[in-house]
C-alpha cells in the first residue's frame, strides 16, 4: 500500500480565486442544496485546475519539493473522470464541452508513455513522459492504471452517442483497454499480481499486491481483461493469501469481516468502489456491502470514542484516511491517529453512513467553513488540537466525494461501470455474485 509508505513534505502556494462560486457563504442550506453545491465546488479542481495541455488531473494543488508543474496523476485523474460524468449529467457544463476534454485527455493517453499497456504513477502533463514516484518506482503502476481505467470505462459506457466525438473517445478507451497486459504482471506467471515493472529496474519493487486493501478494483479488472486477463487462481491463491486479508474481529461491537485491525485507512472502502457496486456484491470470502460498511461504522465509532482526548472529535467531526497533515503526509486509521480529520474520508462515505456523513458535511461547512471551504471546496485536511488547517486540494481525495455522493443519490457510476459486459465477466471468472449479474449486458 504505497500511500503508507509516502511522506510528503511540500511548500504551499497560493491558489488563484477567479470565480464567483468558490465564495464561503455561511448561509443555510438545504441538506440537497449543499449537497449539490459540494459536488459542483469539488468537480472545479478537476475542471479548472486540470493540466492545461493534456487535460489531466495534477497531482495536488500546492507544490511538494521535487514534483515541479508538469506533475498529473494516473489514479486521480480516474476520479476525475467520474467528477466529469456527474457534471455532465447533472448539466453544470455540457455534454459537448466535457466530451471535448475527455477527447483530448484519452488522445494524451493514446501517445503517452505506457509499459506492458499499463501507464505510470505521474508523467508529465505536457509531453507524457514517466515522471518517477520515487527512484525505483520509474516505469508501470498497476494499481493506479485501475483506477484510471475504472473512470474510462465509466465514460465509454456514458458517451454513448453517433457524433464524431463521442464516438472517437469510445474507440480510443476500448484500444487502451484492450493493450493492458494483465498478465504480465503476474511476473512469469505467478498466481498474484505485482504493483510496478520498470524498463530501468524491472521487478526490483517487489510488491505482491495481497488484500484486503484498496486494490481489489486491480484483481476485478485484471480478471475482465480482453485479451491479456489473468486466471481466477490469481486472485483466489493472490489477492487473498495475506495475514490481514481475514478478520472477523469486533471493534466498538461491530463486526469486520475482512482487513487489518480497525479497519485501516477509509480509503480502503472507497477506491475500488467508485465504479464497483458493493450492493449485494458477494463472494465467498465476504459480502462488500458489509465489510465497507462496518469499516466505516468503525471508523466512526472510534472518532466518537476518541480514546486520545483530541479536540473536536465527535458525532459531527469525524473521517481518517490517507491525506496531508501538519508536518507532511500519512495515512491515518483508528490504530494510526494524530488528530487529523480528512473531510473526503466521511464524505467519501455518503453511500455507507448517510446520516453520519451529513453530520460530518454540516459540521464541516457550517462550523468550519471560514476555514475549511475554498474554491475547489474543502481543503485536504484540518487539525483542530493543532489549529491547522490544509491549504492544499489532492486529486486523490476530491475526486470521491464527486462519485460517491453521486452513487448515494443516483448510482450513477455503479450503474456505468457494472454495465461493462467486460466487467461483468471478470466478476463471474473470479466467483462473485451480484444483482448486476442477473442483468442483460449492454
Amino acid at each position: 500500500m504505497k500511500k503508507l509508505l509516502l511522506l510528503i513534505i511540500f511548500i504551499p502556494i497560493i491558489i488563484s480565486t477567479t470565480y464567483a462560486q468558490q465564495q464561503y457563504i455561511p448561509a443555510k442550506l438545504s441538506d440537497s442544496a449543499l449537497l449539490e453545491k459540494l459536488q459542483h465546488q469539488t468537480f472545479n479542481y478537476f475542471w479548472h485546475f486540470a493540466h492545461p495541455v493534456s487535460g489531466m488531473a495534477r497531482e495536488r494543488s500546492n507544490v511538494a519539493y521535487d514534483y515541479g508543474d508538469e506533475v498529473v496523476t494516473t489514479g486521480g485523474t480516474g476520479f476525475g473522470i467520474m467528477a466529469m460524468i456527474v457534471a455532465a449529467d447533472r448539466k453544470w457544463l455540457p455534454r459537448d464541452t466535457i466530451a471535448a476534454r475527455l477527447l483530448k485527455m484519452v488522445r494524451f493517453l493514446s501517445k503517452a508513455n505506457s509499459y506492458h499497456g499499463v501507464f505510470p504513477h505521474w508523467m508529465n502533463g505536457t509531453t507524457g513522459i514517466t515522471i518517477p514516484f520515487s527512484r525505483k518506482d520509474d516505469g508501470a503502476d498497476l494499481v493506479e492504471t485501475s483506477y484510471l481505467f475504472q473512470g474510462l470505462l465509466c465514460a465509454r459506457q456514458y458517451f454513448t452517442g453517433s457524433n464524431v466525438i463521442e464516438t472517437e473517445i469510445r474507440n480510443r478507451i476500448n484500444w487502451l483497454w484492450n493493450d493492458i497486459e494483465w498478465d504480465w504482471f503476474t511476473k512469469g506467471g505467478q498466481t498474484i499480481l505485482y504493483w510496478h515493472w520498470s524498463p530501468n529496474n524491472g521487478w526490483a519493487m517487489n510488491f505482491p499486491i495481497r488484500g484486503f486493501n484498496e486494490c481489489l478494483i486491480t484483481y476485478v479488472l485484471a480478471a475482465s481483461g480482453t485479451r491479456y486477463s489473468v486466471p481466477a487462481s490469481v486472485y483466489h491463491q493472490g489477492w487473498v493469501q495475506s495475514d490481514f486479508f481475514k478478520n472477523g474481529k469486533q471493534f466498538y461491537g461491530i463486526t469486520l469481516p475482512l482487513g487489518f485491525d480497525g479497519g485501516g485507512p477509509l480509503f480502503f472502502s472507497q477506491y475500488s468502489f467508485l465504479g464497483l457496486d458493493p450492493r449485494g456484491l458477494k463472494d465467498k470470502y465476504a459480502d462488500y456491502w458489509e465489510q465497507n460498511k462496518n469499516h466505516t461504522l468503525i471508523n466512526h465509532a472510534y472518532c466518537v470514542a476518541n480514546p486520545k482526548n483530541f479536540k473536536g472529535y465527535g458525532f459531527n467531526c469525524w473521517g481518517l484516511t490517507a491525506c496531508d497533515t501538519y508536518n507532511g503526509y500519512n495515512a491515518f486509521s483508528p490504530t494510526n491517529d494524530d488528530g487529523t480529520i480528512a473531510p473526503t474520508a466521511a464524505l467519501s462515505a455518503f453511500p455507507y453512513t448517510p446520516e453520519y456523513s451529513m453530520q460530518a458535511l454540516r459540521f464541516f461547512y457550517d462550523s468550519l467553513g471560514a476555514n475549511l471551504w475554498g474554491e475547489y471546496g474543502f481543503k485536504d485536511a484540518f487539525n483542530l488540537s493543532k489549529n491547522w488547517f490544509a491549504s492544499s486540494y489532492l486529486a486523490i481525495d476530491q475526486g470521491p466525494i464527486v462519485v460517491m455522493i453521486e452513487n448515494y443519490r443516483t448510482g450513477l457510476l455503479w450503474k456505468l461501470f457494472m454495465s461493462c459486459k467486460e466487467v461483468q465477466a471478470g466478476l463471474k471468472k473470479l466467483d462473485f455474485q451480484s444483482p448486476w449479474l442477473l442483468t442483460k449486458n449492454k
